[in-house]
């Protein structure tokens, strides 16, 4: 009997394994999934030995695995006939028979189905190994059709099943008022499972749909256009089968099974490409009604799925990152695969397919009810460690307090039953004037409730209709973290928001809408310490009664028919459970229930915005990012600039004045506390070089961009505002052909390379230092974009007019002008963004359009128009070519400083890598960890990354630098390719026959081994990637630090041991490595992050200090040494730069935090400004905290600023007082730690102030009941409080084995 050997294409073994089946008496059919080879869960030298003695070598070629390359290699050696197809025609090379057979057997492929396929195996012994045999033509089926399982049969057109379908409807026991009238779903799917009976998915989602009362239409298809094969892909099918001839939707809601974008094409990269996307959007657009995408793993057993606290992996890029380019929602798990013997087959997974179904009910049924009898819910995100009273409405860059307010006075015009705030001073009056809030250090339930902010007492026998149908599991840990319900005092932690009994809910109503602020997810009572900050003694804790019951009673009670997140983020999706892929048991699954989900995100954040698409199920509507604005000089800083320039004039025309002022700049340098950058000791000297580092980190400082107030939702920049605007998305121009900074400086006869190179250098031409020569072309650029708003060219008279002598080059203007119809279309987007609108359009339940997402101060000026249900990347297309670049600069210029600094290459880099790097940066982080190690990627032609290759030593000339590698938990979860990635780097580098001073990656590997030889040994020893526990997504050490719990470094070093000693790579997650970490700490030379705009800095989120800051403590504790701490600046990409943490705080406190341009800025937004600023000042504190980096001065000038200043003062008590006590807290306690030298009289101002603030927020409370925190700082550590102490030292007896 001949044997043929088969290596498939994975979707096809299970088919071509059947196949074998049907012919066993006539061939010996062998069948290997390439995929298994490439994992190793086949035998890959048992599938080489069975090609070896095969008649025939049948292969279909896939592209995803390396397995392919050896299994090439030995088909070419072997003397075999090969018949090798594969879905590009180019791959058929490798057959060693004719076209003809080869494309025969193509043709029974794509037809399909067990029958043809053992009909081509038939075909090839006749044709290929003489046999004689009866074999038959291919069996041809529809491309493309509907189905039903209670039909005999498939439908060509709508008509036919539709006449068909109500009539077996009628006979099913529907209403006839329904048959007809129902609302109809579209469910797409694969022929290819159509055609091979693998129907259980669509089988049951039929089947649960028809019983929720839908009518549903199921339609199959190719998924690709293919002309020569005649198949109309899957978009030309939605519209034959979904739209109507007069072009209207025959369906309201669209469940699409398929990845593939809808308008891709066969044999092309179509289904990578946006702009193929974006042809499936307009097409989605006309349908008009929610996209439903929800996940069948190709990964992935139920089983394993199950267990996994990742969730999905693999199947991340082409099921949910790629779809939701097309603006595609909800990709809950709905199966998997399910492995009997040899064969595998897709099995759904019933609840989730119930829960689905729920959810697009809910859907429909939001978009069929009226629009006055429609409610909705807002819910402010609140920062209970940054104080509870202090931050209601949290959102990142945006005012959401007003944007609420106009959002409500929108829909009220719109013809809801609303009422309306006249403001959202108004609005957060209320709130803070009702207590309609958790309860904190200055709230206890007592007051919420004697004050109107609750809006239920729920009764613990309501709550727990729900509670008790949770699985035991979920019950059983909320009842060891909170009590039973409604919540119990444990451990000396009082019930979470429970009064007599009872579970408060609180929120203002204002008609069919209700605000409410997020609760409180991880702590209880009414204060803030090491005891009641129950997260903190366990990070995978999930969410308090009172947290879930706020959500049911929105969905149950109110009644809400859709739920909004106002502004970036919120906690909800950042709740315990899989990291994506969720389960029932998945605690923001729980939390949102079947609520449809709209979510205010900003335009510039996709690694949270993905995190809420994916965990909470949130459809997003995206907004403008705030107006940025050049910070410039100010005060004591301006007046140095003056003598300066003054100075540079006189050393030449006036010695003796220049000597003079000698003395003056350095005066004033000492009094603007530069001299910690600018060493003037004995600088008389070399007055030069003071001179021009002096110009250097004033040009640092005013060329910083600010950002102007903050976002208002639905509101457009208009006049200077929409110049500035466009001006901070000019102003970004690497790579750029045509740069209008670069032809401004043309016109100067200046070159912008130069100038960004060498800031600090003087143009006596000009009379003026580099940085400010680059802060007049930012002005001179505006004048010319406000030019161009006006449809004019700038002509000579008027680069006269804004550049006055220093216009000198006329020959540059074309290149200005070529400017113009970008700035015209940039000006046209920017009118288009209808954020509210959209917002609207989704209350409606209507399709939202997808757009791409990323700072558009970083090139990504596709974000405009905003309004739209953003998307990120391409997972698989990280490092690009430019990132990788960039990497590299950055990689040679913290080496450069290292080697300054310590005369050494450092051994070990500790990195924070956050998600912004992937998102913002495309990878240029990831492409500086691969140059540290000495491995580069290698690219596909079409940009995605297809694995690491060696650098050889002597093409590097250095050692191989260590990594420990703190991945954030949003990259852990979205992008699990390139964690493995830099994995396979790692392990790579420590494997390589080096001689250790030459690569410290191996030397340390070595060192962790200590003379072991096993396998399990080696792997421990070379993970060097760590983050938290799987579904938890913090440091732990923020929340330390904002709870006061510790006393000493060595406190916050044993915290981010304790939260963060988890493993992550290829094969690896989650891994329990608390030892490894501290070994990897133990090596450390230098801690580092990087700043890539100036929208986003070090101040923007306690996870700076938190991780950067916990690793640097940590780091400093397991080595016994100082360790240098580095902060990155690729804000000029062709011209980085890496400074010293301290100098970034400096900087970044100069040009916002102190900055009275700023400051007005964010005054503007009332309670949510004071809010923000207290947040910022309070990351300051946590910096000191964790890296004592941030100088005395600092605290000085901010109390000076904030406390002592009387006008800001005012503006704090009259708009948001608990902002100002909780700054006068925080710098009390950096005092009374010794980690502020307080100027005395500042101190004294502080402290006489701060009882003043104390005053101002107990007459707000009046005469409440209960005990509350109020100002004072207790300390407990887990020395203090015993069950967290207990774990703490379960961990400290794991390093200490």
């Amino acid at each position: 009997m001949k044997k043929i050997t088969a290596v498939m294409w994975h979707s096809h073994t299970t088919t071509m394994r059947r196949a074998a089946e049907l012919v066993r008496d006539v061939l010996e059919v062998k069948v290997y999934s390439a995929r298994f080879l490439d994992e190793g869960k086949e035998d890959l030298t048992e599938a080489l030995e069975d090609m070896a003695r095969a008649d025939l070598i049948f292969l279909y070629r896939s592209a995803a695995e390396i397995v392919w390359d050896e299994l090439e290699k030995t088909v070419k050696r072997l003397a075999r006939p090969v018949v090798c197809v594969a879905h590009d025609p180019a791959l058929w090379v490798l057959s060693t028979v004719g076209p003809d057979v080869v494309s025969r057997c193509y043709t029974y492929i794509v037809q399909g189905g067990k029958e043809n396929f053992a009909h081509m195996l038939r075909y090839l012994a006749v044709e290929v190994l003489g046999e004689r045999l009866e074999y038959s033509e291919p069996l041809t089926f529809p491309w493309e059709g509907i189905y039903h399982p209670a039909a005999s049969g498939c439908f060509a057109t709508v008509e036919d099943y539709l006449s068909w379908y109500e009539t077996y409807l009628s006979k099913a026991g529907w209403p006839e008022s329904l048959v007809a009238s129902a609302p109809t779903v579209g469910l797409l799917f694969a022929r290819n499972n159509w055609v091979n009976g693998n129907l259980a998915v669509e089988n049951l989602l039929i089947r649960l749909l028809e019983e929720k009362g839908f009518r549903v239409i199921p339609a199959f298809c190719y998924s690709l256009k293919d002309d020569g094969l005649g198949t109309k892909g899957s978009g030309e099918v939605v519209r034959q089968y979904f739209l109507a001839q007069d072009g209207r939707s025959r369906i309201k809601a669209m469940v699409k099974l398929i990845s593939f974008f809808l308008e891709a094409r066969t044999r092309t990269d179509d289904f990578l490409r946006e702009d193929v996307a974006t042809s499936g959007m307009a097409l989605l657009q006309r349908l008009g009604v929610p996209v439903f995408q929800p996940v069948t793993s190709f990964y992935r057993t139920v089983e394993e799925w199950v267990e996994d606290p990742q969730g999905l992996n693999r199947d991340i890029a082409w099921c949910i990152a790629l779809p939701e380019f097309e603006g595609v929602i909800e990709p809950i798990f709905i199966a998997g695969a399910r492995r009997e013997g040899e064969l595998e087959i897709r099995v759904p997974v019933e609840e989730r397919c119930r829960h689905l179904v729920n959810r697009v009910a809910r859907w429909v049924e939001l978009a069929r009810k009226p629009v006055h009898e429609r409610k909705v819910a807002f819910i402010l995100h609140n920062n209970p460690c940054a104080s509870v009273e202090a931050t209601v409405g949290g959102g990142a860059n945006l005012d959401t307090l007003e944007s609420v307010a106009r959002i409500l006075c929108r829909m009220k015009e719109a013809g809801y039953s609303v009422e309306v705030p006249a403001s959202g001073k108004e609005l957060i009056d209320t709130i803070m004037n009702r207590k309609a809030i958790s309860e904190f250090r200055w709230t206890t339930t007592d007051e919420i409730i004697s004050k109107g902010g609750a809006l239920k007492l729920m009764p613990v026998e309501e709550y727990r209709q729900w509670f008790d149908h949770l699985s035991l599991r979920v019950k059983e840990r909320l009842t060891e973290a909170w009590g039973a319900p409604p919540g119990e005092a444990k451990n000396g932690v009082p019930a979470a928001m429970v009064h007599e009994g009872k579970i408060v809910i609180t929120g203002v109503q204002y008609g069919n809408a209700v605000v409410c602020v997020q609760p409180k997810r991880g702590c209880a009572g009414a204060r803030c310490d090491g005891q009641v900050c129950k997260i903190l003694h366990d990070p995978d804790i999930p969410p308090p009664h009172q947290y879930l019951a706020t959500y049911r009673y929105l969905e149950r009670d109110f009644g809400v028919d859709v739920l909004v997140h106002v502004g970036t983020h919120g906690n909800l999706e950042f709740l315990p459970g899989k990291g994506v892929g969720l389960s029932g048991e998945c605690y923001p699954d729980l939390a949102i229930g079947s609520l449809p989900h709209l979510y205010i995100y900003n335009a510039d954040n996709p690694p949270e915005g993905t995190i809420a698409k994916r965990r909470s199920y949130a459809t997003l509507v995206d907004h403008m990012q705030t107006v940025m604005t050049g910070g410039g000089l100010y005060d004591e800083l301006a007046e140095l600039e003056r003598y300066l320039e003054e100075y540079e004039k006189a050393r030449v025309a006036d010695p003796a004045r220049a000597h003079t002022l000698e003395h003056l700049i350095i005066e004033e340098i000492k009094k603007t506390n530069l001299d910690k950058q600018i060493p003037v000791e004995g600088g008389h000297h070399n007055f030069a070089f003071i001179a021009e580092k002096a110009h250097a980190v004033l040009s640092v400082i005013r060329n910083t961009q600010i950002q102007d107030g903050q976002h208002i939702f639905g509101e457009i920049p208009q006049g200077e505002k929409r110049v500035e605007f466009i001006n901070s998305i000019l102003r970004f121009d690497a790579g750029e052909k045509v740069s209008l900074r670069r032809a401004v400086a043309g016109l100067m006869n200046l070159d912008l390379a130069e100038l960004l190179a060498d800031q600090g250098r003087f143009s006596l031409r000009y009379g003026k230092s580099y940085g400010a020569l680059l802060e007049e072309i930012d002005a001179a650029v505006k004048a010319f974009i406000g030019r161009f708003l006006k449809g004019q060219e700038v002509d000579p008279g008027f680069a006269q007019e804004v550049l006055g002598d220093k216009f000198v080059c006329s020959e540059a203007l074309p290149e200005v002008n070529a400017l113009l119809p970008r700035v015209l279309d940039l000006n046209e987007r920017i009118e288009g963004s209808k954020e509210i609108e959209s917002l609207l359009a989704g209350f409606d339940g209507k399709y939202i359009p997808a757009g791409p997402s990323g700072l558009i101060t970083r090139g990504r000026d596709d974000v405009l128009p905003t309004g739209r249900n953003f998307y990120s990347l391409d997972p698989h297309r990280v490092p690009t070519r430019a990132a990788w670049e960039v990497g590299k600069r950055l990689a040679e210029k913290i080496l450069e400083k290292h080697l300054a600094d310590e005369g050494r290459y450092p051994e070990n880099i500790a990195l924070y890598w956050m998600c912004n790097d992937i998102m913002w940066a495309d990878g240029e982080g990831l492409g500086q960890m691969f140059y540290l190690l000495g491995v580069r990627p290698r690219w596909l032609p079409n940009g995605r990354v297809a694995g690491i290759e060696v650098i050889p030593l002597e093409e590097l000339g250095r050692p191989r630098i260590d990594l420990t590698v703190r991945v954030s938990g949003i990259t852990r979860d979205n992008f699990p390719n390139c964690v493995e990635l830099l994995d396979e780097a790692i392990q790579t580098v420590a494997a390589l026959d080096e001689p250790v001073e030459q690569n410290y990656v191996r030397k340390h590997t070595l060192a962790q081994l200590d003379g072991q030889n096993d396998p399990q040994a080696w792997r421990d020893a070379t993970l060097r990637i760590f983050a938290s526990k799987p579904g938890t997504y913090q440091a732990g050490v923020n929340l330390a630090v904002y709870a006061s719990a510790w006393k000493e470094e060595k406190d916050l070093a044993d915290i981010f041991i304790y939260w963060n000693g988890y493993a992550y790579g290829k094969g690896i997650f989650g891994k329990e490595a608390f030892r490894q970490l501290q070994a990897s700490l133990k090596t450390v030379d230098i801690t580092y992050n990087k700043v890539v705009t100036d929208e986003y800095d070090l101040f923007g989120c306690c996870c700076y200090f938190g991780t950067h800051g916990g690793m640097t403590a940590a780091a400093r504790v397991a080595s016994g040494k100082e360790v240098r701490t580095y902060y990155g600046d690729t804000r000029e990409p062709e011209h980085v730069e890496v400074r010293t943490l301290a100098d970034e705080i400096r900087r970044v406190v100069r040009t916002k935090l102190l900055n009275p341009k700023w400051i007005e800025g964010q005054k503007r937004h009332g309670y949510k400004g004071a809010g923000d600023i207290s947040k910022r000042i309070g990351r300051v504190y946590g910096w000191e905290a964790t890296t004592q980096e941030v100088d005395d001065w600092i605290f000085d000038d901010i109390t000076r600023t904030f406390i002592l200043d009387e006008e800001n003062r005012r503006f704090f008590e009259e708009h948001n007082p608990w902002a100002l006590e909780e700054i006068a807290r925080r710098l009390l306690e950096a005092h009374q730690r010794g980690l502020w030298n307080a100027d005395p009289e500042v101190l004294e101002g502080l402290k006489e102030h701060y009882l003043e603030i104390e005053g101002w927020l107990e007459e707000k409370m009046g005469d409440i009941k209960g005990d509350f925190q109020g100002g004072a700082i207790d300390i407990l550590t887990a020395e203090e409080v015993a069950d967290w102490g207990a774990k703490m030292r379960e961990i400290k007896e794991k390093l200490g084995g």
